[in-house]
């Protein structure tokens, strides 16, 4: 299946040089790839990883480990941000 990743912020940097200018990158995942096993081969520190969205959609850390990506899926993540 394809989805589309995108790395924000200081994340950016975990992408593949040529996908670094517009923050994103197509990936081909297995049937049935959860988040978690999506992010693991670009090594995000865990603790970096504060915002993950899919389709624009919030998910929750505990239900990373089990949300199920599906051809299409846009894979968002933001690391914790401050500002005011």
């Amino acid at each position: 299946m394809h989805i589309t990743f995108k790395l924000y912020a200081l994340l950016e940097k975990h992408l593949p040089a040529s996908a670094r200018p517009g923050n994103e990158m197509p990936l081909e995942l297995p049937e049935g790839t959860t988040i978690v096993q999506a992010i693991q081969p670009f090594a995000l520190p865990p603790h970096l990883v504060k915002l993950v969205l899919v389709n624009g959609v919030y998910v929750a850390p505990e239900d990373r480990a089990m949300r199920v990506l599906v051809e299409g899926d846009v894979l968002a993540i933001w690391p914790p941000v401050a500002g005011g």
